[in-house]
């Protein structure tokens, strides 16, 4: 078959080299984009009097034919026709007649295709933004259901301090905040419009780039037809802010692993969202959660080679570039699943409040809070934390908690200590007193929950 762009050869290549340098296997996903393009270009082209009225309405109708066929599922893609462009374009006069080779009067896939991807992410980045907002509400409403609910609070994967459970769920709430905001502004560059740059210095013929601008609904147009074809920081940062999302997730999938656990019993997922064992009838297995975890590592990977390939390549466009789509796919399919299955997830979590009231009233995160009781005795800390550390390592001796050592042993670390210390060790009390802005007392995650619902 002949190519579209083959005048200038007298050879042509094999079928398996085709194959290697084809993208239609995986830029077919562009297929609406591109069309919304073309619509776009050739109104363009007749409102400027570079094509005449008849030949635009004959490829619109064209156009029209090959949109409702392709969100049927009906189009058949060729690998000899290399890409989404040629495959439509040949489409296209297959349909109409050589009229539809005016189609690309005016326009390169350099610039095509640079149009096709930024209206893929100007689409789905809102959707991710809708997600993201929609898995925020979900930890919301755990959370208001558990603010006095007192959980252990760790560093280190050690016991560290009591805190209030609503308030660890809510570090995620902040986290997702900052990634929303991230693919927020990222809409700026995503909405700028390459169209018109040409191959890469413009065209001669009379095009007017903001009125395909205003037709497919973007803000700006770009300023250098070399920076429009060559661009593709909005892909990267589009793939910068997915692996950070990753990240939270991936941290919020690792404890949701370890709560489940035996060992913590602190929360039961939903069986929608785990899996069973081939050969251990008692398993309940977190795989959702595991598998999130997992993907990180995809998002990751698609940022680092999308940044190795545009590292060595000169201006303007470079066959290495058609290396951009497949991660762009993979990830952006990555973050929705990722985000639908978490909110599931969390929405469907059964918090075990009584092993978490077991739990503090079993360790020693309530240490600090003697030390701050003999500090405000007038101790110095450094001496409050010598003589607290004294008194836990007597009840590691014995077998037993801060609660449970006798006043009279305590004061023979320190006077200091009077009866009002068993007041103080409640891991209640200890939760409820640190109210400082930001903190884990009750009061404050209340006002972090207000401040939360007014942001969503």
């Amino acid at each position: 078959m002949a190519k579209l762009w083959g005048g200038r050869f007298q050879k042509s290549a094999e079928a398996w080299v085709d194959e290697f340098g084809a993208s239609i296997g995986f830029d077919q996903q562009l297929v609406l984009e591109d069309i919304e393009g073309s619509v776009a270009h050739v109104t363009m082209l007749g409102a400027q009097g570079i094509l005449p009225a008849e030949d635009v309405a004959k490829i619109l109708e064209g156009l029209a034919q090959l949109k409702q066929r392709a969100e049927a599922g009906e189009l058949e893609f060729s690998i000899a026709n290399e890409d989404i462009h040629l495959n439509l374009e040949k489409m296209l006069i297959d349909l109409i007649g050589p009229v539809g080779g005016k189609l690309h009067t005016g326009r390169s896939r350099n610039d095509q295709v640079a149009t096709d991807m930024h209206l893929f992410l100007k689409k789905r980045v809102p959707e991710v933004i809708g997600l993201i907002e929609n898995f925020q509400k979900t930890i919301v409403k755990q959370a208001e259901q558990h603010v006095e609910t007192i959980a252990p609070g760790y560093t280190h994967l050690q016991r560290a301090q009591p805190i209030s459970f609503a308030h660890h769920l809510m570090v995620y709430f902040w986290q997702l905040q900052r990634d929303k905001e991230r693919f927020s502004e990222s809409m700026k560059r995503i909405d700028i419009l390459p169209l018109g740059a040409g191959a890469m210095a413009g065209t001669t013929f009379p095009i007017d780039r903001l009125k395909s601008a205003e037709l497919l609904g973007f803000a700006d147009v770009y300023a250098n037809s070399m920076d429009a074809v060559s661009d593709r920081d909005f892909i990267v940062e589009f793939l910068s802010n997915s692996a950070l999302l990753m990240t939270h997730l991936s941290r919020f999938a690792e404890e949701i692993i370890i709560w489940s656990t035996d060992e913590f019993k602190f929360i039961e997922l939903d069986d929608a969202f785990s899996t069973g064992s081939s050969i251990m009838p008692q398993k309940k297995n977190p795989d959702m959660a595991e598998l999130i975890r997992g993907k990180a590592g995809r998002a990751f990977g698609n940022l680092m080679g999308l940044l190795t390939v545009l590292k060595g390549t000169p201006l303007t466009y470079n066959k290495d570039m058609q290396e951009d789509k497949e991660g762009m796919f993979d990830t952006m399919e990555t973050v929705l699943g990722s985000l639908k299955i978490f909110e599931g997830m969390i929405r469907t979590m059964l918090v075990n409040t009584e092993r978490l009231h077991s739990a503090v009233h079993s360790d020693f995160s309530n240490a600090t809070e003697l030390a701050d009781y003999l500090a405000t005795k007038g101790m110095p800390f450094r001496e409050a934390h010598e003589v607290t550390g004294k008194l836990v390592f007597t009840c590691i001796q014995k077998g037993i908690y801060l609660l449970d050592l006798p006043l009279e042993e305590m004061k023979k670390e320190s006077d200091l200590i009077d009866e009002d210390i068993y007041e103080v060790l409640a891991p209640e009390a200890a939760v409820r007193r640190r109210n400082s802005l930001g903190g884990t007392g009750f009061e404050q995650v209340k006002i972090q929950l207000a401040k939360a619902n007014e942001l969503l």
